[in-house]
């Protein structure tokens, strides 16, 4: 498939934080926790796999370090233009909570070793851009397509050959395309910001599979086909499984969220200002996320099922009962006199009663 990347250049971001081994020096320096577990995660999939990984597993961590320093740069801690999800936190929370779950639970031998390389490498790549205008090709998000062409540029620096490796290249393109979080059958509003988006559909992951089996229909006789199509589920799976984890960092995955979107939006949730967005982030608290949790959100693969589906059956009758008592709370003359952080503040509250 095509994905249309040509047109999406580096940003100052990307042309700022160009250098692999500078990015490892900024890891040492502003986030010292991170290098000893890179180092521990690497030693045991080396003992595992054997020493014939070891360029790819190099490579990898090379990408890691860049992608990471470029999301906490851009959207995140260390840059100027906080993004409250899209940062380097939902990157830390796939590569170090919800892999390491997938590989404590299934044990390296639960996926192939280049499963594993590319499931890191989606963690840190696939939200790389959020400033794209909004626009769709395939269904393919421009943020998705964006952060594509950026993460092929940092498989590039980082030592990853387009022919020798062209199933890093080829299979992280789908499984970023695949993580666009709209499958609605009507074009998407161009009006929706990414973080609104996330609420407005459903992951793309299921059909761009069904599309590419169309395009190769002999892809189970060929091992890195089959396991392209296997990883485009597993990382949107990977990507969604807040509903699966414990009741308050779903909580606190939408906290975040619904801050995106109301600074995508421009508006203020704090103050007399905040007045004005009650309603918004209340509709967003209750009924978007029960859209999210009931409607829009399945698990499309084994793997997310057999990891994150207990979670998400537990989190199911403690997600309606807080989004009850939200309403039960918020009566017209409440809501009236509420600022959008007020509503913000009893859902976390109100949480802690359920969890």
């Amino acid at each position: 498939m095509d994905f249309h990347i040509a047109s999406f250049a580096p940003d100052a971001c990307e042309l700022k934080h160009a250098s692999v081994a500078a990015a490892h020096s900024l890891l040492r320096e502003r986030r010292a926790d991170l290098p000893p577990v890179m180092a521990e995660v690497g030693g045991s999939f080396i003992r595992f796999f054997g020493e014939g990984y070891t360029r790819l597993l190099k490579c990898t961590q090379d990408a890691l370090a860049l992608s990471f320093v470029r999301m906490a740069s851009r959207h995140g801690s260390w840059g100027g233009d906080w993004h409250a999800y899209h940062n380097e936190e939902h990157a830390l929370e796939l590569l170090n909570a919800r892999l390491a779950r997938m590989r404590l639970q299934l044990g390296w031998k639960g996926l192939a070793a280049q499963e594993w390389l590319l499931l890191a490498l989606f963690s840190t790549c696939h939200d790389l851009r959020q400033r794209e205008k909004p626009s769709y090709e395939h269904g393919i998000g421009a943020n998705e397509r964006a952060s594509i062409a950026e993460a092929h540029r940092i498989l590039d620096a980082a030592g990853f050959q387009r022919e020798l490796d062209a199933e890093y290249f080829e299979s992280l393109a789908w499984m970023i395309a695949g993580s666009t979080f709209d499958a609605r059958p009507e074009p998407p509003s161009l009006s929706l910001n990414s973080a609104e988006v996330v609420n407005s559909g459903g992951s793309l992951s299921a059909k761009l599979v069904v599309q590419f089996t169309t395009e190769y229909p002999d892809y189970r006789d060929d091992p890195v086909l089959a396991r392209r199509a296997r990883l485009i589920l597993i990382s949107a799976d990977m990507d969604t499984a807040n509903v699966g984890e414990p009741f308050l960092a779903l909580v606190a995955s939408a906290v975040r969220l619904v801050r995106e979107r109301e600074m995508r939006a421009g508006r203020e949730i704090e103050g007399e200002a905040g007045l004005k967005t009650a309603d918004d982030v209340l509709e967003f608290l209750t009924e978007g996320q029960e859209r999210y949790f009931f409607k829009l959100h399945r698990f499309v693969s084994d793997v997310g099922r057999d990891v994150f589906g207990l979670g998400k059956t537990l989190n199911s009758h403690k997600l309606k009962c807080l989004t009850d008592a939200m309403r039960a709370h918020f009566r017209p003359s409440v809501l009236h006199s509420s600022s959008g952080e007020t509503v913000i503040e009893r859902f976390v509250a109100l949480a802690k009663d359920f969890a």
